[in-house]
């Protein structure tokens, strides 16, 4: 897979995604990342890339027809136009079920606004779909564009060690991922779930499956509409939420 980024500080996102397990992937072939400078495509000597909006108001609007260049310029490179993705606070929120569906597609490329925006005719021109990474505003689309880029490389074979790897892990199967513990098994006096050190591997799968349902079920229950649940499942969660219940109820006799 190919990931391009179009954007003001290409060095910013260039030393993110030369970092840690996605520096290695892009080392050994498994991901090829460009940084693309949208300021080398002004048509002006002192490469200004932005101009006051139409209609007045505050800040300072990124123009069409720098971005619009660096588009045409990585079309022509690629030789077909990639899925133009602009990080944008208007957009859908990032999921994990849209990460795998981005993982998909061969050339993803990444557009990273500034100040108050861009033009609006570059994303009715040239923008496949407007992502969002939450409901609040940063200074840069950079951060967004690192956060999805991070996402989707882990799904790309060759990137981690397997796919067990990011399936096991929160949000993948629609519920949080269970607690984990390492050396030592008792630390402080506190000591590890005795499933996890028994050996028996139906034990362990167990108490991690339950211990998800119910970390989704406490932090985050939304999910659980759209997770895949078992008979047995449901039989914990409804036996889980009794308990719940009883404890509260014993709770406010005590109070």
């Amino acid at each position: 897979m190919r990931i391009d980024f179009l954007t003001l500080f290409p060095d910013m996102c260039e030393a993110v995604m030369s970092e840690s397990i996605i520096g290695r992937a892009r080392k050994k072939g498994a991901i090829e990342v460009h940084c693309h400078q949208i300021r080398d495509f002004a048509y002006d000597k002192h490469k200004r890339v932005d101009d006051a909006p139409f209609g007045g108001g505050k800040g300072m609007l990124l123009m069409a027809e720098p971005i619009a260049l660096c588009i045409d310029n990585l079309i022509e490179e690629l030789g077909e136009k990639p899925h133009l993705v602009y990080m944008s606070p208007q957009g859908k929120t990032l999921t994990q079920q849209r990460v795998r569906e981005l993982a998909e597609y061969p050339n993803l490329a990444l557009l990273c606004g500034h100040y108050e925006g861009i033009d609006e005719r570059i994303i009715d021109q040239y923008v496949d779909e407007e992502i969002s990474i939450g409901d609040y505003v940063v200074t840069g689309g950079e951060l967004p564009a690192l956060v999805l880029a991070d996402a989707v490389c882990r799904m790309i074979d060759g990137v981690l060690s397997g796919a067990e790897c990011y399936q096991e892990e929160s949000h993948f199967h629609s519920i949080l991922e269970y607690p984990q513990y390492t050396r030592p098994a008792v630390w402080r006096g506190i000591k590890i779930p005795e499933e996890l050190v028994t050996g028996h591997h139906e034990n362990v799968r167990k108490w991690r499956r339950q211990q998800s349902l119910i970390r989704t079920a406490l932090k985050r229950p939304e999910l659980l509409e759209a997770a895949d649940l078992t008979e047995e499942d449901y039989k914990f969660l409804s036996d889980f939420q009794e308990k719940l219940k009883n404890m509260g109820d014993k709770k406010a006799e005590i109070e």
